[in-house]
């Protein structure tokens, strides 16, 4: 995974974990999955600020839809469209 958080300037934080996360965070580097503690840190925080985003995100699509649904008609076209690319598609040349 990349990280969009990349360059720029960095601060340090103090962070208080219990033992057996701190444990469980240098076997992750000891076998290699991070380079350090605060690689892992920082790669479990993004992962977290990214999760975080996609749900923030799927909220506002519901909303979204729930202010102005689809029509009858655009779900009929919708359907029908599907049922072409399908009936379209050449299957013959996946088997």
């Amino acid at each position: 995974m990349t990280s969009r958080y990349t360059g720029g300037v960095t601060k340090q934080v103090a962070v208080k974990l219990p033992d057996e996360l701190l444990d469980d965070i240098d076997r992750l580097v000891e076998r290699g999955a991070f380079g350090s503690r605060s690689q892992a840190i920082r790669s479990g925080l993004e992962a977290v600020v990214a999760s975080r985003r996609r749900q923030e995100a799927d909220q506002r699509y519901r909303d979204a839809f729930a202010r102005l649904p689809e029509t009858e008609g655009e779900l009929a076209d919708a359907t029908r469209q599907a049922l072409e690319s399908i009936r379209d598609e050449p299957w013959e040349r996946w088997w």
